[in-house]
């Protein structure tokens, strides 16, 4: 069974930085894309940024420039640097991940716990 569980989520003042982490455990074949949402009570989980397993990235408009997302492929990990926080940025962070379970089958998608990001004004 597939795992993600993230880490490094907490409070902080605005303008202040985190680094969220997340790692995959179990037994899979390989991580395709893999990326971090954040949600808001009464609204829709958001994209925040993805990155495929060649490192291609790409940020939702309202992180671009703040935010940086990385992967270490041979430790199964995502990170997400995030700068200049916002109060806006306030948000339960969720990792997501494409597993390809078995090398002859499709891929499925994958969700952390989520981490809860509190940026104080």
């Amino acid at each position: 069974q597939v795992k993600l569980v993230e880490s490094g989520g907490g409070l902080v003042q605005a303008g202040g930085s985190l680094r969220l982490s997340c790692s995959a455990s179990g037994r899979f074949f390989s991580l395709n894309d893999m990326g971090w949402y954040r949600q808001t009570p009464g609204k829709q989980r958001e994209l925040v940024a993805r990155i495929t397993s060649g490192g291609i990235r790409n940020y939702a408009d309202s992180v671009k420039g703040r935010f940086t997302i990385s992967r270490d492929n041979a430790e199964n990990t995502v990170y997400l640097q995030m700068n200049s926080l916002k109060p806006e940025d306030t948000a339960i962070y969720y990792c997501n991940a494409n597993v390809v379970v078995d090398s002859r089958g499709p891929q499925y998608g994958y969700w952390g716990q989520g981490t809860q990001v509190t940026v104080s004004s």
